[in-house]
């Protein structure tokens, strides 16, 4: 039995006990959730991952993290000039991780920062996963149990969601090598697959339309956007309830790809300027 999975098999047996009222459990249990929050920090456990091309949610992660909450107890931390009060403490060790922290960036413990990751003034929650080489830009958010790919370009205010309850719900997933424009908001287990551009100010949500203008048939889907494909914000015409005329509900369009290139950032550059989309 792997170490992963012992953890696993502890953290799935404490929350059984705490469902039935056993507040005991949780004390005894304590290595089990430390040991996950560790595993957390050094990328080693990931809420969740992609597995044989489809990304699994590990509930059982979420849950250490909901345990860790309660056993930890609220304290004040200063750092230099400023002064937190929280339970969870932050990141440390950036220099041996090969990270570049901008101050304020603020980056919770529990969350995994990949080699050369460049964090401007921003925050990342605690459970994300934030891979090589990517930059989260000035004012951008990172919530709880996102996963955010290798090579991802996060612009300024971009606010991805977090999740930790339910349990079982799926994080927001950005993919290897996407981009996403300034002031994007990316909610409710949206995920955004690899090298795709999202413009400025997209909102994507669960519910959001994303409608693919690259056919004559105009699909609409939602949830996911596909790889490679350039997308900006939109609107829909609908009629208004009780005959009160027509109204515009917001969308996404998918403009087109990405085109093919072994230099992905000459690639990128030649999409944004061939779709006209804002960053």
């Amino acid at each position: 039995m792997s170490e992963t999975t012992q953890i696993k098999s502890q953290i799935e047996s404490i929350q059984e006990k705490l469902s039935r009222g056993d507040e005991i459990a949780l004390r005894d249990g304590r290595q089990w959730v430390e040991k996950t929050m560790d595993g957390l920090d050094r990328g080693l456990i990931r809420v969740a991952e992609n597995i044989g091309g489809e990304w699994i949610t590990h509930a059982w992660v979420k849950q250490a993290i909901m345990m860790y909450f309660r056993i930890m107890e609220m304290r004040e931390m200063e750092v230099g000039p400023f002064i937190f009060r929280d339970k969870i403490p932050l990141k440390r060790n950036y220099k041996d991780l090969n990270v570049r922290v901008v101050p304020p960036a603020v980056a919770r413990y529990g969350s995994f920062l990949g080699s050369g990751v460049v964090l401007m003034p921003s925050y990342v929650n605690i459970g994300a996963y934030v891979g090589n080489g990517t930059m989260v830009d000035t004012w951008a958010t990172v919530g709880s149990c996102a996963q955010i790919g290798a090579g991802v370009h996060l612009s300024g205010g971009v606010g991805i969601g977090g999740v930790l309850e339910p349990a079982q719900a799926s994080p927001v997933i950005v993919e290897d090598g996407a981009f996403i424009g300034s002031r994007a908001i990316i909610v409710e287990g949206v995920r955004i697959c690899s090298q795709a551009v999202v413009g400025a100010n997209v909102t994507l949500t669960a519910s959001t339309p994303i409608v693919d203008l690259r056919t004559t048939s105009k699909t609409i889907t939602k949830g996911v956007v596909p790889e490679r494909c350039v997308v900006v914000p939109g609107t829909l015409e609908k009629d208004a309830p009780h005959g009160g005329g027509k109204i515009h509900t917001q969308c996404a369009y998918i403009l087109g790809e990405r085109k093919a290139s072994t230099d992905l950032k000459t690639s990128l550059n030649s999409a944004l300027r061939d779709f006209s989309v804002s960053v």
